[in-house]
């Protein structure tokens, strides 16, 4: 009975070695297809800025339809302008820092079309880790860059009485949110093995997700706001943080300790995310081209 026990253990030791390894395998060669993106991008300093500044520019002005509409009313659902920019900033920079990281997920229905998907599947790396860094996009940056600026407008115009739990919610809020983007990213994904062509479904949790959190959740339905809290759980990102920071009621009346669940809403995503992932490509055929 000793032995099998022993022999259990070892072989879950084993087991968990071997994931250990696969991951640092994965990091490790998504670092390495990054950089030699980013050294082809780097070649054309001129290309890099304008894309970059172009890609500023676009995000800006979703930020300057919120100006827009303060021009005209004092509140939008209760929240002031400083609040307002609080849950863009917020928002904004958590899917700008997915964007860049994993951005590149979004063309995988486009690579399982073609068969081009085959091609990575025969190289002795993880395929998450070529997907996520295929074709890394650096003018990415643009975008985390301006809900930078507009997250820094807003800490410092906003009337807040800053705490030690408060100031620390915020770069945690903006990890886990990032982490969260990220999971939806690898998720979509994962969907276009069965999809395929899906693309605008996709989009529809990941770009039309960040552009619904720019605004306070008492302008949707109570059935959309429900969805973003128990079924896709984008209002961790920043509905539920900002709703502390700002001493908001919090939405659908949930209590307050959830404002600092974030982190743990992270990582259930991602674990989701890397189980739907798993499946997908388990599911994948192949062209047979």
């Amino acid at each position: 009975m000793a032995e099998a026990t022993e022999a259990t253990e070892a072989t879950g030791a084993a087991g968990a070695g071997v994931r250990r390894g696969r991951v640092v395998e994965g990091v490790r060669a998504y670092g390495l297809i990054a950089g030699m993106w980013i050294r082809s991008t780097m070649a054309y300093r001129t290309s890099f800025a304008l894309t970059t500044f172009g890609n500023f520019a676009m995000t800006a002005l979703d930020f300057v339809a919120i100006l827009l509409m303060f021009s005209r009313v004092d509140a939008l659902g209760g929240w002031s302008l400083p609040e307002v920019a609080f849950l863009y900033g917020l928002s904004a920079v958590s899917f700008g820092l997915a964007d860049l990281a994993i951005g590149s997920m979004e063309r995988l229905g486009r690579r399982v079309r073609d068969g081009t998907l085959d091609t990575l599947l025969v190289r002795p790396v993880p395929v998450l880790a070529q997907v996520a860094a295929d074709r890394f996009g650096l003018r990415r940056l643009g975008r985390v860059v301006q809900g930078l600026l507009v997250l820094g407008y807003a800490l410092a115009v906003v009337d807040v009485d800053w705490t030690a739990a408060k100031l620390l919610l915020v770069p945690v809020a903006l990890l886990s949110g990032a982490g969260i983007f990220c999971a939806v990213f690898v998720a979509a994904a994962a969907f276009q093995f069965v999809a395929q062509d899906a693309s605008e479904v996709s989009n529809a949790f990941t770009y039309g997700g960040t552009t619904m959190l720019q605004y306070p959740p008492a302008v949707f339905a109570l059935d959309l706001v429900r969805g973003a809290t128990f079924v896709v759980p984008l209002a961790f990102v920043n509905w539920l943080p900002a709703s502390f920071v700002l001493e908001r009621p919090y939405p659908l009346d949930l209590p307050g300790w959830v404002a600092f669940t974030p982190p743990l809403v992270a990582a259930a995503c991602c674990a989701l995310a890397g189980l739907a992932w798993r499946a997908g490509l388990r599911s994948y055929r192949s062209t047979g081209s």
